[in-house]
């Protein structure tokens, strides 16, 4: 049986993009070198993809902090 587990879903930069990160190239390796964003998997040449349970974790802590944050007390 094909599950998660044993056939991850992986997302490329243009899925991210679709996902509204659309934070340039730069920005991600910097992110991912701090440790804010998850590590990239070389699929080969150029082409990279990042497993999409990671992004989607990622992307539940961020609305996690944004319900903390309250930016007009900034």
């Amino acid at each position: 049986m094909i599950n998660e587990e044993n056939n991850p879903r992986l997302a490329t930069r243009d899925d991210l993009k679709r996902m509204g990160i659309k934070v340039s190239n730069t920005t991600k390796l910097r992110w991912e070198a701090q440790g804010r964003f998850p590590r990239r998997i070389r699929m080969g040449g150029t082409t990279v993809a990042w497993f999409m349970s990671e992004i989607e974790d990622w992307l539940a802590e961020r609305d996690a902090e944004r319900a903390r944050t309250f930016y007009a007390d900034y």
